[in-house]
């Protein structure tokens, strides 16, 4: 293992597009140097990880793997581990989404949407917990309102990020006190990929006490209250959905 690293160090699965992206500028610009993994995104993780090696050098590490490939998940934090020396805060991020109607849902789509959404992060944390014991560090799960509140159609979706919430639960139980776990819960954030309809985003956010929808800075932002200025909060989930959880 080389030289302890300077800086904190923290991984960010899924951080070459959106909420992922957000949440490595914000962490670099809060002083950490990130491990970026990816699956396919590898563009999009080139072009970040050069802006930010344009504003500090050395700061940055791309890992490239499929979370369903178990094996690759030691592999990664070897890996971080060889070039940094250190790891000090694990953020789970990473996130297959898409429905699964009941009568049409198939073993190869409870794999996918299992293997990013809860299997990826608790075999990935097992493989990080001596380092991030070491530094006395955090991790920060990427969960769902859909963990609580089901979305019609996403029933193994809605499963997964629900066996990813009790996971942050227990595993802040079982890694205290040297390391922390929490979960950050986003509401309207991004919409999907393929698109929401604009009537149903209106009708959604309505619902909303604050009545319109929250931005990847927000998520962001918790995630780094998390890692750094909650040093007495374990076992939570935090919200960052503009009340909507409070209405029917």
């Amino acid at each position: 293992m080389p030289p302890r690293h300077d800086r904190p160090v923290a991984l960010i699965t899924g951080a070459g597009r959106r909420v992922g992206a957000v949440t490595a500028r914000t962490l670099h610009a809060a002083g950490y140097d990130l491990a970026l993994h990816y699956r396919r995104s590898a563009d999009d993780a080139r072009a970040l990880a050069d802006e930010l090696e344009r504003q500090r050098r050395g700061s940055t590490l791309l890992l490239q793997a499929e979370l369903a490939d178990l094996p690759a998940l030691p592999a990664m934090i070897e890996q971080l581990l060889a070039h940094y020396g250190r790891l000090d805060a694990l953020v789970n991020n990473a996130s297959a989404f898409f429905p699964t109607p009941l009568g049409t849902a198939t073993p190869q789509q409870w794999d996918a949407l299992f293997a990013s959404n809860a299997q990826a992060p608790f075999f990935l944390s097992q493989a990080a917990i001596p380092a991030l014991r070491e530094a006395r560090g955090g991790i920060v799960n990427m969960v769902d309102i859909y963990a609580e509140r089901p979305l019609a159609e996403h029933p193994l979706y809605c499963m997964a990020k629900a066996a990813l919430a009790a996971m942050t639960r227990s595993l802040a139980l079982e890694l205290g006190p040297e390391i922390r776990v929490n979960g950050v819960a986003p509401g309207a954030v991004l919409w999907p990929s393929d698109g929401k309809p604009y009537a149903d985003q209106q009708t959604m956010l309505a619902r909303t006490p604050l009545q319109h929808a929250g931005t990847p800075e927000d998520v962001a932002g918790a995630v780094l209250w998390l890692l750094r200025d909650a040093p007495y909060v374990t076992g939570q989930i935090i919200r960052v959905d503009g009340g909507r959880t409070l209405s029917v």
